[in-house]
């Protein structure tokens, strides 16, 4: 008796699970789902000078250019498709929590240890900061992968009291992250953001920060570090 084995194709999947999240299809433009916010949150950092990239699980222009973008900084085959060597990269960027492998929810919460009592839930809160850590990883490829010193991320409005935080602090949200000075400069720093999804730059030159550049993910562009040549 033979057998005749039919081999079904599913396009390119990844070769492996992950502990975060495992895609399992190839994405290109016109994609919707699920799977495509994922991939955007991942992208987030990778949208070009002055651009945010939409995390709307539609697959348009800007989610293409920004995976050209990341596929370029890895040394992939830069098509715009995302496909088993995407994933592969993706995957080894990211701890199982979901964080990129350079940043952790402890790092941009030292307030409390359950993301509460800001202006929004706390699942908002951490996940805003949770796609902060993607633009920082993105950020922190661009400049060499050296350390990026994060020294405030998520307050509660106790916290920012605690601190003198303005009433309306984006760290309230748990979208803003203040950099201090390590391999980099605060002006580096502040002028590299504008290439990573940050609506708010602030820096040296802006009031009250000329020991930090700030950065967060405000709903309209405003960049201000005078001393940086923003």
């Amino acid at each position: 008796m033979s057998i005749v084995l039919v081999g079904l194709v599913f396009g390119s999947a990844p070769a492996q699970a992950d502990g975060c999240y495992t895609w399992t299809r190839t994405l290109s433009q016109g994609a919707t789902g699920a799977d495509v916010r994922q991939l955007q949150i991942r992208l987030s950092g990778y949208p070009g000078y002055g651009g945010v990239l939409a995390l709307d699980s539609e697959f348009g222009p800007a989610t293409r250019s920004a995976l050209i973008r990341f596929q370029q900084a890895y040394g992939l085959a830069a098509d715009g498709v995302a496909g088993s060597a995407t994933y592969s990269k993706l995957y080894a960027l990211q701890d199982d929590d979901c964080t990129p492998v350079n940043f952790s929810y402890a790092e941009l919460n030292r307030c409390n240890s359950d993301w509460s009592g800001g202006k929004v839930s706390a699942s908002t809160a951490k996940f805003n900061a949770l796609v902060s850590m993607w633009k920082l990883q993105a950020m922190r490829h661009a400049l060499g992968d050296q350390p990026i010193t994060v020294t405030s991320g998520f307050r509660s409005i106790a916290c920012n009291n605690a601190v003198g935080g303005a009433a309306d602090s984006r760290h309230l949200y748990g979208d803003a992250v203040d950099l201090g000075a390590g391999p980099h400069s605060l002006c580096r720093l502040a002028q590299q953001a504008r290439y990573h999804g940050f609506n708010g730059i602030l820096g040296p030159g802006y009031p009250g920060h000329g020991d930090h550049t700030h950065v967060d993910h405000r709903s309209s562009r405003f960049w201000s570090a005078s001393q940086c040549g923003i």
